[in-house]
């Protein structure tokens, strides 16, 4: 195989990597009835006018399963953390005791476990949407290395491989979302 095809398919692959952590990220800000410093992740705080990444203004634990625990850096962000965390519409209501926020999980009922397994089967599908989008760029990419004289055989080797990167990638995919779906399931 031409080292052009071989350059093809280590950007192919460096790409579905990148998409694979994406979509296990994404699939990570599910919550899963359990309490997780991930949940907090994209609320922004106004920090002196400035919209601030939560984590960047306090330290974010969880002491148990079921309780988030934000402690600001600074006393008197505790006002606008809470409210920044009500207008996430997290479902969760922040509890303000003068010195640390305190977010309580409550465990999930049948019904909304079912819309979050569904909210992570289209995460999932957003995901093999990402692969089979790299796929068909790769692919197209390969066949304009007939310009610089790859032949016919190179190409189809090429496109062959890049298929079963795009199967790889897929099963990587349906197995972050199956233990995904087992984790928001158990009860």
């Amino acid at each position: 195989m031409s080292e052009l095809v071989k350059t093809q398919l280590n950007d192919a692959k460096a790409s579905m990597d990148k998409a694979i952590d994406h979509t296990d990220y994404e699939l990570g800000k599910i919550r899963a009835g359990k309490a997780s410093p991930a949940m907090l992740d994209g609320i922004m705080v106004d920090y002196y006018g400035t919209p601030t990444p939560l984590a960047q203004i306090g330290n974010i634990n969880t002491p148990d399963a079921r309780t988030i625990v934000v402690q600001p850096w600074e006393k008197s962000m505790l006002n606008p953390i809470e409210k920044a965390i009500k207008e996430a519409d997290l479902g969760i209501n922040p509890q303000n005791d003068g010195v640390i926020i305190r977010l309580n999980v409550p465990p999930l009922t049948e019904e909304r476990r079912r819309d979050l397994a569904k909210k992570a089967k289209a995460e999932a599908e957003n995901g093999k949407i990402a692969v089979r989008n790299i796929r068909k760029d790769t692919n197209e990419k390969i066949r304009k290395l007939k310009a610089d004289g790859v032949s016919e055989d190179e190409m189809k080797t090429g496109e062959a491989e890049v298929q079963k990167l795009t199967d790889a990638y897929i099963i990587k995919v349906d197995k972050l979302y199956e233990a995904k779906e087992k984790d928001i399931m158990t009860v």
